[in-house]
């Protein structure tokens, strides 16, 4: 072989390395929703189609606990020398499991110091980790108030850091976000509101673990982690599924609040609030015209994190049954902002929402929600919310739009594949065991979907894999 040849060969299999690695990381579902706004929603083709949709086969496998949350996925990342693709999930109780998308086999497992100490508790998370974009490490949350990270290669430890001061009421519910190295968190109460807790957002340096920065949404004035018991309110949790979420043009930081205090000046309960990407300021915020109404009869705001829809509008749903259209500009600023949404559309059956509504982007972006009675989709255009086509009448969580397709876990135990411009035909009905708050990722011709409720405070469970073949 000439030198010329043998050259190009060379530069022929470097260049089919880059590819593949590039090819290999669109293959990533590495946070809850996908994307560091938690859209949910993946144009990457799948290999699934709505001819196929139907053969997809199920694998039951039974896990060291409740995963009420989401799982992620990595492709192609090197596991004890060699090179896997790997489900992550974090179960009830704090157990982290590394689960090889092939054959369900775990791969590795960790377990966070004290879990003995409260498995088969209330105490509990139901966060879904996060993937470090470097594709080494993961970061995922524990019942003791503590982000770890961990080693993808054999799940070791690399540090621990705490981020509330009281984790038996401070509970870490909501989805770990990732962004420009560093860990976004958020806290709120355990069932019952049980005082005192403060929902807050810490910012976690990724590399060394120290916490740089801290909001609460009660005593807003405080930058630091409190002793829950020093600020005078309780409440405001953060705890919608998507946690906080990103608006990456800018940075902000954007999340919704529960029932607590609001006065527009240092208490936000119920609200929707956009923060500076180093939570020193308030940029924008919003809060229904019956807060008062809504914190006292467990109405919460923030029963669902903030969709955001495009560079100018984001949606809210709540407690209330109403997914709230609110324009940017004009909740902009630290000054309050109450009652002046741009219009409210009733939940898909009128019912409370706590799930994370997905959304695909473009020039007329589409919202997807699910509740416990249906499923509907909206189109934002000309700065309103009309419906897009008719409801589909079965209940939902978190749906996930995926190659074309939407999926739609019913925790009554079925997991609902849609096809169509209004996704309202439906390919495919797979049976599965019943849930809560669980939701699918959609990868490689495989969904992934854990199933359980975390208040069964169970400490076995089973994640649920369709594939192709």
């Amino acid at each position: 072989m000439s030198n010329r040849l043998t050259i190009a060969c060379l530069l022929l299999a470097s260049f089919a390395a880059r590819a593949a690695a590039q090819s290999s990381s669109t293959h990533d579902w590495p946070r809850f929703g996908r994307d560091v706004s938690g859209s949910n929603s993946s144009p990457d083709a799948t290999g699934i189609d709505a001819s196929n949709a139907g053969s997809l086969r199920r694998q039951q496998v039974t896990i060291e606990g409740t995963v009420d949350a989401s799982p992620i996925y990595l492709h192609g990342v090197k596991v004890g020398g060699a090179a896997h693709d790997v489900f992550f999930v974090t179960t009830t109780y704090g157990k982290t499991l590394a689960i090889d998308a092939t054959n369900g086999k775990t791969l590795w497992r960790f377990t966070p110091p004290g879990f003995d100490g409260w498995a088969g508790s209330r105490q509990i998370t139901n966060a879904t980790p996060v993937a470090d974009p470097d594709r080494q490490f993961i970061y995922a949350a524990s019942p003791d108030g503590k982000i770890e990270k961990l080693a993808i290669a054999d799940g070791r430890p690399v540090w621990s850091t705490a981020i509330t001061k009281l984790p038996a009421v401070e509970k870490i519910a909501s989805s770990l976000n990732f962004y420009h190295g560093n860990v976004i968190a958020t806290t709120g109460g355990y069932i019952g509101d049980a005082p005192p807790y403060q929902g807050h957002v810490a910012i976690v340096d990724g590399a060394s673990g120290k916490l740089l920065h801290v909001w609460n949404a009660l005593c807003s004035d405080r930058h630091e982690l409190m002793d829950p018991s020093s600020c005078a309110e309780s409440g405001a949790a953060i705890w919608g599924r998507a946690g906080a979420v990103i608006d990456t043009a800018t940075g902000n930081i954007i999340v919704a609040t529960g029932n607590g205090k609001w006065d527009g000046k240092t208490n936000w309960g119920d609200a929707t609030l956009e923060l500076s990407a180093d939570l020193s300021s308030i940029l924008g915020n919003y809060t229904p015209a019956n807060t008062d109404q809504l914190d006292e009869h467990d109405i919460d705001v923030g029963s669902t994190s903030p969709v955001l829809l495009d560079a100018s509008y984001l949606a809210q749903g709540g407690k209330d049954g109403k997914i709230a259209l609110l324009d940017r500009k004009q909740i902009a600023g630290e000054a309050a902002h109450r009652g002046n949404e741009t219009m409210s559309v009733s939940t898909p059956s009128g019912a409370r929402l706590f799930t994370a509504p997905a959304v695909t982007r473009g020039s007329a972006p589409t919202l997807v929600a699910g509740d416990k009675g249906a499923v509907a989709a909206w189109q934002l255009s000309g700065g309103k919310l009309a419906a897009a086509g008719a409801p589909m009448q079965v209940a939902g969580t978190s749906p996930v739009i995926a190659g074309g397709l939407l999926y739609v876990y019913d925790p009554a135990g079925q997991l609902l594949i849609y096809s169509g411009a209004h996704f309202d035909h439906q390919v495919a009905q797979l049976p599965c065991g019943k849930g809560h708050w669980n939701s699918p990722i959609v990868v490689d011709g495989m969904v992934a979907l854990p199933e359980g409720n975390a208040n069964d405070h169970a400490t076995t469970g089973i994640l649920n894999i369709w594939r192709l073949h």
